[in-house]
């Protein structure tokens, strides 16, 4: 599987959630929009098809952290 350079994922990850606050404050279309497309990318970087298992693969994957625990991720 194809993997998103790691020097990608804090960006995504970073405007994620920035444009979830601003969804979620205004309600906007032009931001729900751009949200629907950081969370697609996020998608296509991580191999996942849902943006919470986007986010989770995301942390696992992102420079410096640990991962104690991985179970989450193993196949159902």
């Amino acid at each position: 599987m194809l993997m998103a350079h790691p020097a990608v994922l804090p960006g995504l990850v970073d405007r994620y959630w920035a444009l979830s606050v601003l969804d979620a404050a205004e309600g906007a279309s032009p931001v729900g929009r751009e949200l629907q497309a950081v969370e697609r990318a996020l998608c296509v970087a991580t191999g996942t098809t849902d943006v919470h298992a986007a986010l989770i693969a995301a942390r696992h994957h992102l420079p410096g952290t640990g991962t104690l625990d991985d179970s989450v991720l193993a196949p159902g």
